[in-house]
């Protein structure tokens, strides 16, 4: 089975062209490719005690044929380190090629 791995990247103040080129150098590294949307991005509305906070989102995204659970977890907590943020969401979605 295969497997469409995205990741809800928050645009932030730290958000500099050099941490984008460090996220496309390890995930090519690490899944011979990857995708990043960041011309149109999304915008992410969460409600914080009485508080609506918002953000902008780009979608990173990367396929692979398998899910290295703790290597994903590893990644996660480096990216929310590397942009101060308490959790950066990474999700699966499995797919079939046509």
């Amino acid at each position: 089975m295969s497997y469409l791995v995205e990741i809800l990247l928050p645009v932030t103040a730290n958000m500099v062209s050099q941490v984008l080129d460090t996220i496309c150098y390890d995930l090519t590294e690490q899944f011979g490719g990857v995708t990043i949307h960041e011309k149109a991005p999304a915008e992410g509305f969460w409600k914080d005690g009485r508080k609506v906070e918002h953000d902008h989102i780009f979608l990173v995204e990367v396929m692979t044929d398998e899910i290295n659970r703790s290597w994903w977890a590893q990644y996660r907590e480096r990216l929310a380190l590397m942009l101060s943020q308490e959790e950066i969401v990474v999700r699966a979605i499995p797919f079939e090629r046509l």
